[in-house]
């Protein structure tokens, strides 16, 4: 019993360091720019593909497919924002929802105009395997991506804390008029803030397909874990939607193991429901929005 438990443990752990790249990118969002950004999910599935078509056609390794799907996601994201996010900005909130939830409308007709509703796989020599370890079972495959989502995680609270462009995010987040008047250029700290949320997603895409297979909607259950998180650990908060990212991916993990098959949303969405009645703030505090 105990070693179902651990295990289910670890499992959750390892998606739930996916479930981290993709909220951290929401919350990055939400932080600086101040909007819900509702395609993210749809970004993923973009670095699912791009790593999948580098693979297939170049064959370079899905893990390794993270420099070159980092850099385009980083781009694609800054010119969203200057072109479209940027005349969106404002007190009203509707036109950001609707921009944001018509560009995930868009890019998901897209793909399955130019890639059809298939299943699209790689397979590496590490996609199959497993460390074995007084009778834990951990997938090799799971284990880097969740490895490399923790590093890039680390990267981004380094980069949020020591570089003046990471304080000047921050700066802008909390005042944006204030921080104009100190010299930040809050366009250009928006552009990099969205960049790089977009950078994440297609991170978290490319380290799961060498164990999740590529189709049009396979973003739509991340961004929802997502969204979650966000809440969870507190709007704006990015350790608190890595931390709660976790939490989820364990909570989802033990419902599966112990309630039945289909039920480990069932799980986190009560989990979530708990959370709300009695910490309505999210697990890092601050302020309720």
């Amino acid at each position: 019993m105990v070693g179902t438990i651990i295990q289910a443990v670890i499992n959750g752990l390892l998606i739930g360091g996916i479930y981290a790249l993709v909220s951290i990118g929401v919350t990055l969002i939400f932080g600086v720019v101040k909007i819900v950004n509702f395609a993210q999910g749809e970004f993923v599935m973009i670095g699912m593909y791009i790593s999948f078509f580098l693979s297939t056609q170049l064959g370079i390794d899905p893990i390794v497919s993270l420099v070159v799907t980092m850099p385009v996601l980083f781009v694609v994201g800054v010119l969203v924002q200057h072109f479209l996010i940027r005349r969106v900005l404002g007190p009203n909130d509707m036109p950001q929802i609707f921009l944001t939830f018509a560009l995930s409308l868009l890019l998901l007709n897209l793909s399955l105009m130019l890639f059809t509703a298939n299943y699209r796989t790689v397979h590496t020599w590490y996609s199959d395997e497993a460390f074995h370890f007084a009778g834990l079972y951990v997938p090799y495959a799971k284990l880097i991506a969740f490895v490399v989502a923790m590093a890039l995680s680390g990267c981004l609270w380094v980069f949020l804390r020591t570089t003046d462009l990471g304080k000047a995010m921050r700066a802008a987040s909390q005042n944006r008029d204030v921080a104009s008047l100190m010299g930040i250029n809050p366009d250009r700290v928006f552009a990099v803030a969205f960049g790089l949320a977009l950078a994440l997603a297609g991170a978290a895409g490319s380290l799961l397909m060498p164990f999740q297979s590529a189709y049009p909607f396979v973003g739509q259950v991340f961004v929802l874990m997502a969204f979650i998180a966000v809440v969870l650990g507190t709007l704006g908060n990015v350790i608190g939607a890595l931390v709660a990212s976790l939490l989820m991916g364990i909570a989802e993990s033990l419902g599966i193991q112990f309630v039945g098959a289909d039920s480990g949303l069932l799980v986190v969405f009560v989990m979530f429901l708990l959370t709300l009645v009695f910490k309505p703030n999210g697990l890092g505090g601050g302020k309720a929005r």
